[in-house]
Parts: C-alpha cells; structure tokens; sequence
C-alpha cells in the first residue's frame, strides 16, 4: 500500500498580503506541523525558513507551474492582477488554466483552493436589494480586475464538472490588516484604495481635513451611511486553515467576510466618540451591499474574529517597525 505523502501547499502570490500571513500561521497552527510551503515566486521573496521551499518563475509559463506542481498535494491559490490589462489575462486565465491542468493530472494532488473577490458580484458598483449569496449570478462591474475574478470562479467550477476535481472558492471582500483602514479613511494623497477623498472634495477641502483628522463618511445616493463589506487577513487566513482538507468544503463556492459589513456612518460616529474625529459626509454613486457569510461559517464552522470595533481599535493602535515601511503594490 502506497503511503499517504506528507502535504505540501503551493502557494502563489505567497509574498502578498494574504500569503505572507498564511504562511505564518501555519508554520505555527496545531495539526499543521508536518506541512511544508513551497512558494511560487515572481518578483519578491520569502525569508528562508526550513519548511519553505521558494521557487521563482512566472505563473503564466507552463513549465514553471509544472515544476511548483511537482509533489505538491494542496494549492492555495492567491496570484491576482489589479487592473493591468497587459497582465490580468496572463495570471488570471493563463496561470490558473495551468495551474489546473496540473493538478488534474498530478498523482499527489489533494485540493485546491482559490481565493475569489466579491468583485464577481459587482461589489458596491451596483444596487443589491438583499444580502449577497453565492447562488447569485455573476455581475463584474467595469474593468479587467472584476471579469478576471468572475473568470477565475468560473474555470475552478468547471474543472470541479469537468474533472471531479477536489477544489472550493473562499470569496472574499476588500482584505484589511495593519494600518489599512486608518489610511483607507486619510483625505490625504495617502489614502489607501477607492474612493480616493482628496479627488472628491477637491485638494484645497482635502488638504484642510487632512490637517484636521478629519473622517470621510461615505453615503450612499439617498444620503444613508452605505453599507461595505471588509475581512480582516487574519480572518480570511482562518478560514483558509479550516477549509484544508475538509470534505464539506469540496466542490463549495463560499462568502468569506466579516459578519456585518461596515456602515460608514456607525465607523465615522465610533471614531468621532472614541477619538474626537471630526466627520465629512460624502455622497456618491455607489450602493450598499450585505454579502452573507452563513455557508461558510455552516461548512467550515468558522466564525471571524473583527467586527467594527476591533478592526478600528487594530488598525489605530498599530505601529510599524522600522524595518516594515507602508508600502502599496497596489491599491486594495
């Protein structure tokens, strides 16, 4: 009798903020101790460590992910491109079409999970009058980032027809750690991610707010606080950790996000009691959205950690080490 190899994950974009996160949890996390990491590398690096195995190569070249593959019993997929029309093909379709194709056909294989973004579902773009369920049809909003999304949930389905293949999709909304959400709410030209607030009030208010600590308070078109969906990494990274092996998670496409999404004008009055921040309403074009995590928490019997509260309490109290500067390789 053949005995069962010992697992080894691949990993791509494991130098990104979810890989790198991942990746030391699980080096850490009980039960995981016979788990090795092998890396799948393009332009950054991991530190060494003597259960990671880092290999460089680019995820659209076949012969790359032949070799990552090699021996490899689980993917974790994370390699994205934000909107970069030059490369969104490439990763998205080029590199996961390989990345399939050789764990279909790869005698070690276990399980692949990939890591979806609600932007196949329209994100905040659109109107959603109840909360969001993963039976709901796919409705990218403009742009190369929101189609490679609904490309990647679409293929992972197919080969799970296909193929029999043992794979599940955790989709999950904009991912937050660190100081990410004290600079998502800067009127300065370092905020972090969309909306920018210094190009919608003009850079004369946001200069004057910026100075002030001032909070933007994000409406929607009736004037209400709108409604956003966030997970916190450590969150999602729990989650990952949860759906590793087991079998209710295969074949399930499943809603990753934190219980509540955040209510802009709740986050604008917590941060205006608790710090004395003064707040700007701005209204714009986009909707409320609810996306509903119950499949997951059912599946995987997870329950996320971060609601409003702590997810501001984190990301204000955190301080960076000399050695981490704020760096974005893309903005979300």
């Amino acid at each position: 009798m053949t005995p069962t190899p010992l697992p080894v994950i691949l990993v791509t974009g494991a130098t990104g903020k979810v890989g790198r996160t991942f990746i030391a949890h699980l080096l850490v996390e009980d039960g995981f101790e016979h788990w090795r990491v092998r890396a799948l590398c393009h332009q950054r690096s991991l530190p060494a460590h003597d259960r990671i195995e880092s290999v460089f190569g680019a995820i659209q070249d076949r012969a790359a992910v032949q070799r990552a593959l090699d021996g490899v019993t689980h993917v974790l997929h994370l390699a994205t491109s934000k909107e970069t029309p030059d490369d969104v093909m490439d990763v998205s379709v080029k590199g996961l079409f390989w990345l399939l194709e050789g764990c279909r056909t790869s005698p070690t294989f276990r399980q692949f999970i990939l890591i979806g973004g609600d932007a196949s579902v329209g994100h905040f773009h659109y109107p959603h009058p109840v909360p969001v369920v993963e039976t709901q049809q796919h409705s990218a909003y403009p742009g190369c980032y929101a189609l490679s999304k609904v490309l990647e949930e679409t293929m992972l389905q197919q080969y799970q027809v296909q193929y029999d293949l043992n794979g599940c999709c955790l989709r999950a909304p904009w991912i937050l750690e660190k100081d990410d959400l004290r600079f998502h709410l800067s009127f300065g030209p370092d905020v972090f991610g969309a909306p920018r607030w210094c190009e919608l009030v003009g850079a004369e208010a946001a200069q004057e707010y910026a100075l002030r600590g001032a909070i933007p308070v994000l409406l929607d078109p009736a004037g209400a606080g709108l409604l956003r969906n966030f997970v916190h990494v450590n969150d999602l990274v729990d989650a990952i950790l949860a759906a590793l092996d087991e079998p209710r998670a295969r074949g399930q496409l499943m809603n990753v996000c934190m219980d509540e999404p955040i209510d802009y004008a709740r986050l604008g009055d917590y941060l205006a009691r608790t710090r004395g921040c003064p707040l700007v309403p701005i209204r714009d074009r986009y909707h409320s959205t609810w996306l509903d995590n119950s499949k997951a928490r059912f599946l995987l019997r997870w329950r996320p950690q971060y609601d409003l509260a702590r997810l501001v309490e984190a990301a204000w109290a955190h301080e960076r080490a000399a050695d981490d500067p704020r760096r974005v390789w893309y903005p979300g």
